[in-house]
């Protein structure tokens, strides 16, 4: 059991932001037949800086080479991918001695030195006993923007996710909360005493969102003002890459596609349509750059399956889905809703209140490492999310208030007989049975804590290994 109030004390103390991932750190660390590591993730989620604390707790020296800022590493990897070499002169240009076993290798913004991505084969082949660690935010666009030789089969990857919501109770001094919850019965209702805090949190965690600098000003300040500076920043970075890394063709539609996300989402009926995107353009037109935002890792597609069969990716409708926003903080900002209207919940919220609901625990289940899909039959039933666990599906269906009178949950588990099932809602904790399925009512706080109640061990883990 993780001490979560020693993390809490070194967050305060400025030692430690806790994120989850550490864990899959630690174990790449000690994985016999280890391979370099490629973290992705979105800009700004924390990569570099969950990699420096990596290595000052588990390594006795760190080697940091970032070939964003110093373009000129990159000329180690031009004459040739002889891995000995290449250590020697970081070694001179870092002015530190790079042992095996003993240092941290790691290579930040390797998209953009092609030549450092394959040098991973080789460090693979010939000099495994060095734990060499990448991070990339564009590398899926750069992979398939640049003619990159990637080394397949050579790495191990990891993806790196804006804080989920059990990290944010951990960064806001609850720890005990997080804690406690670990280990919750299904059976038992959560009492005010818990339950009233786990939902200002929630309600906060809506505004603030999982960008850790975002995080790190609201609990250093609870300033409204100074979160939205920077999530506003972040948002007009991203869209500064757009420019800086997407063909100049693409730019404009990526714009589009992107203030599109926040409006479509927020339709009783949220099916992303192309045509609602930009007057006149078709989807042929702005496929390829809702591509460009989802390698970038700024938006994610959740495919309808209507027939939901295993395994659940061969039978998904490709040209029908939804698209969610990465961040809920960052949705809340590029939506303009105040954060006021989310604490207070006026009438102006209502209309975002779902959409809300349904991106958070999307999020939550992509920071579990779960690959959810929707169910819809006629326009009359449609289940939010549906995944696969243990060779069986798991309907999980998302309520923004405390109704969970779901006639599209029973009308699925009559029709597919799931083992388990999950209604998340403002509602308390309950349990019953629904046909053959195991029905759990569970508050939407509890998110992060789902998969306990199925077996955590039987879905692969947030950042998992490959």
């Amino acid at each position: 059991m993780l001490n979560y109030l020693q993390i809490w004390q070194d967050f305060c103390s400025g030692v430690l932001m806790y994120r989850e991932i550490i864990k899959d750190l630690i174990r790449w660390k000690a994985r016999p037949g280890r391979k370099p590591l490629l973290l992705s993730g979105v800009r700004q989620c924390g990569k570099t800086y969950i990699v420096g604390e990596f290595a000052r707790e588990h390594f006795k020296s760190y080697a940091y080479v970032n070939f964003e800022e110093t373009e000129q590493y990159s000329a180690i990897f031009d004459y040739d991918l002889d891995v000995r070499r290449i250590v020697s002169e970081l070694e001179g240009a870092l002015q530190i001695k790079i042992v095996p076993g003993e240092t941290l290798l790691f290579f930040d913004e390797i998209q953009e030195c092609p030549r450092a991505i394959t040098s991973l084969k080789y460090f693979c082949e010939n000099m495994g006993g060095l734990h060499v660690l990448c991070a990339g935010s564009l590398l899926g666009v750069a992979l398939k923007r640049e003619q990159i030789s990637f080394p397949v089969g050579k790495v191990n990857r990891l993806r790196l996710y804006p804080m989920s919501f059990k990290e944010f109770i951990i960064a806001s001094g609850r720890s005990d909360l997080a804690s406690l919850f670990e280990r919750w019965p299904s059976d038992r209702a959560v009492p005010d005493l818990y339950a009233v805090p786990m939902k200002r949190l929630l309600k906060e965690y809506y505004v603030v969102g999982g960008m850790p600098e975002a995080v790190k000003v609201w609990t250093d300040s609870h300033d409204i003002a100074a979160v939205e500076e920077i999530q506003n920043e972040i948002l007009h970075d991203y869209a500064d890459d757009f420019s800086k890394h997407a063909p100049p063709s693409e730019v404009p539609k990526i714009r589009w596609v992107w203030d599109s996300v926040p409006v479509q989402l927020a339709k009783e009926n949220n099916k992303f349509i192309f045509s609602h995107v930009k007057e006149g353009k078709r989807s042929a037109e702005l496929e390829d750059a809702l591509q460009w935002l989802s390698d970038a890792g700024l938006s994610t597609q959740v495919c309808l399956v209507e027939k939901p069969e295993l395994p659940l990716s061969g039978f998904a409708d490709k040209s029908y889905f939804k698209v969610y926003m990465s961040d809920i903080g960052l949705l809340r900002a590029k939506s303009k809703i105040s954060a006021r209207t989310v604490l207070e919940e006026d009438e102006l919220y209502m209309r975002y209140k779902g959409a809300f609901a349904e991106n958070y625990v999307l999020n939550e289940l992509k920071a579990q490492g779960i690959e959810p899909y929707f169910w819809r039959s006629g326009n009359t039933a449609e289940i939010d999310f549906i995944f696969e666990n243990d060779g069986g599906l798991v309907p999980v269906e998302v309520k923004a208030a405390d109704n969970t009178q779901a006639k599209s949950f029973r009308q699925f588990c009559k029709r597919y007989c799931p083992r388990t099932g999950f209604k998340l809602s403002g509602k308390n904790m309950a349990k019953n049975v629904c046909e053959e399925t195991s029905a759990y009512s569970i508050p939407l706080y509890l998110a992060w804590n789902m998969l306990s109640y199925v077996g955590q061990s039987d879905t692969q883990p947030a950042g998992a290994q490959s």
